[in-house]
């Protein structure tokens, strides 16, 4: 009875810890789990994403640039942010709800899918000179930008695009380019 009690009360406070924003990024690190729930803290997101199932709700695990091939290490997942997404993906009625126009959407999965075919990263000049055959020309900056700030791409010193968090978290890269391929 004991220990059901003591997942019971750790699962709530992870359920406090990744539901609310602390930080500019939502979600929480691992090592802020760590601290506040102990050692175990991988058991604890693991039943906590049991809970939410019936909610179609999933925890994700964002690792840095590169996921780990095998089982994360501790290292690893310290180091990993915990992030809260749909299970089963946006419908279209949901997207709108967003509050992003759908061309506003169609252009972050050009530049996705551009930044993907390119092995991870593109100049920004060649995914806004792509976007411009798409959207009017006075969109394009401020569309890239936006998808910046919303954590979906990020761009290194020499203007070259790469994925961020929001996509490794959010977006399943491979059905996108399944989707993308078969159209």
């Amino acid at each position: 009875m004991k220990k059901k009690t003591y997942y019971a009360t750790k699962i709530k406070q992870a359920t406090h810890l990744v539901f609310f924003k602390r930080h500019r990024k939502p979600g929480v690190k691992g090592w802020e789990l760590r601290k506040r729930l102990g050692v175990d803290y991988p058991k604890i997101m693991a039943l906590l994403n049991s809970y939410l199932e019936n909610l179609d709700l999933q925890v994700k695990t964002v690792f840095g640039e590169t996921k780990p091939s095998e089982k994360p290490t501790r290292t690893q997942l310290d180091g990993a942010r915990f992030y809260i997404t749909l299970r089963g993906g946006l419908t279209p009625k949901e997207t709108k709800m967003m509050g992003w126009r759908i061309d506003d959407i169609a252009g972050l999965a050009v530049t996705i899918s551009t930044i993907i075919a390119k092995k991870g990263k593109a100049s920004r000049d060649e995914v806004e000179q792509l976007l411009r055959d798409k959207l009017p020309g006075w969109r394009v900056n401020a569309n890239i930008d936006r998808y910046m700030r919303a954590g979906y791409i990020d761009q290194d010193e020499k203007s070259q695009l790469y994925l961020d968090w929001r996509t490794r978290a959010e977006i399943d890269e491979k059905t996108l380019i399944d989707l993308l391929i078969a159209k």
